[in-house]
């Protein structure tokens, strides 16, 4: 809906992408110590405040008179949304029993990929009416969400406040490292993929887009499936195979001569980041019980900023050498993962 709204707002198309800088760098920045701030708060707490900030910020969204105006209310919906992720997944944690977390995780993470599949389509549809009514939309669906709430934690007899120093241990920092190198080198492709499939085969932006979808459509499919087999194979192995599944396809990505193979080995890409951030997660929430929600967030701002830095760190290179922007990525899946997940 960018040209959408640089057409409502009288910004071109490029300056309206500010709207996403103004979204991501406050969720970003807030999620490093959002988890630890809502561990002391309590998580349903937080969790309904934060449903509820969202839905007031994305009314203001609306009710915006100037791009400024627009700016500052995405950057709340950033800081509210922030709260979110990180402490339901350590409400999920505390909540399911530790043999079967790793298929709890795995229905989160099939839930979450349909959003993520779904919304630039709802989100488009909206756009050919009005802009306007996604925010309303995602509005009238925080409001739903703070009224079902989360699980209430219950506080531990004589437990201290979970500090910041908890949340960024090493081994919490390490397993950062693996999700930001996971997400960013196999679904944070998405741009280059696009790229080649343009440069290389002339394929338009509608068949583009067709191919995209692919990698959320197989993870929405095979989380379930992935979150059982970390049960049964424990979660270092999980991510250790999700890294080595991804070297082989983002080479393949690299080298596929044909439209067809692009689209199979970047749908195949989707089970290989379920089996890499299902793992972490797991190993996140069982190695972090004094502080899940902390860790959890750490984890993930990490991850957002690995995906962040996907595309200024790979565009140069593609643009030096195409073959070479495919080599880097998977060298940093098949060095980095392995040494990080093992010390974590």
């Amino acid at each position: 809906m960018l040209p959408e709204l640089g057409t409502s707002f009288a910004v071109s198309a490029e300056a309206a992408t500010g709207s996403l800088t103004a979204y991501l760098l406050p969720f970003a920045a807030v999620m490093l110590v959002s988890g630890t701030l809502g561990e002391r708060w309590g998580r349903r707490r937080t969790v309904v405040g934060a449903y509820l900030l969202y839905a007031v910020a994305s009314v203001a969204c609306v009710l915006a008179t100037t791009f400024s105006l627009f700016l500052v209310a995405r950057a709340a919906q950033g800081i509210a949304n922030a709260f979110t992720t990180p402490l339901l997944l350590a409400a999920l944690g505390a909540a399911a029993p530790p043999e079967r977390l790793g298929r709890a995780l795995g229905w989160f993470g099939s839930l979450q990929a349909a959003g993520q599949t779904s919304a630039p389509l709802v989100g488009g549809l909206t756009a050919e009416l009005d802009w306007r009514y996604a925010f309303i939309g995602v509005a009238a669906v925080a409001v739903l969400l703070a009224a079902v709430g989360i699980p209430a934690s219950p506080a531990a007899a004589g437990a201290a406040r979970p500090s910041l120093r908890s949340a960024f241990r090493p081994a919490v920092l390490r397993l950062g490292v693996v999700a930001a190198v996971g997400w960013g080198c196999l679904s944070g492709l998405g741009f280059l993929v696009a790229l080649r499939l343009e440069d290389a085969f002339g394929v338009g932006a509608g068949p583009r887009g067709l191919v995209l979808t692919g990698l959320g459509v197989a993870g929405l499919l095979s989380a379930r499936l992935v979150g059982g087999g970390v049960d049964r194979m424990g979660p270092r192995r999980c991510v250790l195979l999700g890294a080595l599944l991804g070297v082989g396809l983002v080479l393949g990505l690299g080298f596929a001569p044909v439209v067809g193979l692009v689209a199979v080995l970047w749908a195949v890409g989707g089970v290989a980041t379920q089996l890499v951030l299902v793992g972490v997660n797991a190993l996140t929430l069982s190695s972090s019980e004094a502080n899940r929600g902390g860790a959890m967030s750490v984890v993930q701002a990490v991850r957002f900023g690995g995906g962040a830095l996907a595309p200024a760190v790979i565009t140069p290179v593609y643009v030096a050498d195409p073959l070479l922007a495919f080599l880097l990525p998977a060298a940093l899946l098949a060095l980095v993962v392995p040494a990080a997940v093992r010390r974590a």
